[in-house]
């Protein structure tokens, strides 16, 4: 395992931290720490808007991302916002709602800084409560492919599996149906609080190593699952994982959050930073 060594004394848990980290052999080819202006740095990151993907309940809105105290802050409301692309008639469920009751924040990186390859730090607090689905994922950047074949990887994710808190580690690519392929890991979202009962208080870091040959995907240096990149080819030979991918950071709510409807608002998803390094 690739050790992120900690130049000076580490902070607070329960607080944004600045100090820098080093891995060896490696350097820093990007990051952002979330640590001036208001808004996410427009020349790294850009929104998606409105009902989305996986008939989730929230509308996107750039209202909903902030800066505030060195940390990015998604915050899911409570809120009905007008569909402004609304049709009754539509069989399309993100065009015949007529209103969105709530609302969040996704940002992406497509087109800004997109990495193949290396070890990508992102150090985070997540909101554990009914109907939260936040996540950090990447996916290829292809002009020519659509999702799955495309390849996502999912850094984080947490979301009721079964009724059940669950922290996922996945990879998916495409079959010959064009079809989703999942290599996926879940954890009990138990195992996490039975080692440390105030872990949704505090921010933790997730990792992903990777090269030409394998994924790795740890939290808090417990590695979750190991993808074997020599199996991920889609059905016309095309590795998803064998080109750069873009971030995407977002707070999902419903679907496979859950029912968020007797959960208090609004909830917040904060990341402190998120760090790429390269192979010297």
């Amino acid at each position: 395992m690739m050790t992120l060594a900690a130049c000076g004394q580490s902070q607070s848990p329960y607080e944004p931290d600045n100090t820098p980290s080093t891995i060896e052999d490696y350097k820093m080819v990007w990051s952002d720490e979330f640590d001036e202006g208001d808004k996410p740095d427009s020349s790294n990151w850009s929104y998606e808007n409105g009902f989305v993907r996986n008939e989730e309940l929230q509308w996107y809105q750039p209202g909903n991302a902030n800066i505030e105290d060195g940390l990015l802050v998604i915050e899911g409301r409570r809120e009905q916002v007008e569909n402004e692309s609304y049709d009754s008639t539509s069989t399309d469920w993100r065009k015949n709602r007529r209103y969105a009751e709530y609302t969040s924040a996704s940002i992406n990186t497509r087109g800004n800084q997109s990495f193949q390859y290396g070890v990508f730090e992102i150090r985070a607090r997540v909101d554990t409560a009914k109907g939260m689905w936040p996540a950090i994922w990447t996916l290829g950047t292809h002009p020519d492919r659509g999702w799955p074949a495309n390849g996502e990887i999912d850094i984080m994710e947490f979301y009721r599996v079964q009724g059940e808190p669950t922290i996922l580690a996945n990879a998916a690519w495409a079959d010959e149906n064009n079809q989703s392929v999942w290599d996926d890991e879940k954890v009990k979202f138990a195992h996490f609080l039975e080692k440390d009962p105030e872990w949704p208080e505090k921010f933790h870091i997730w990792k992903m190593e990777w090269t030409a040959d394998y994924i790795k995907l740890y939290l808090d240096d417990e590695m979750l699952n190991e993808v074997d990149l020599s199996k991920t080819l889609n059905a016309d030979g095309f590795n998803p994982f064998h080109q750069p991918h873009y971030v995407l950071l977002n707070l999902a709510l419903g679907s496979n959050g859950g029912d968020p409807s007797a959960t208090s608002f609004p909830r917040k998803y904060e990341v402190d930073y998120i760090r790429v390094y390269q192979k010297e």
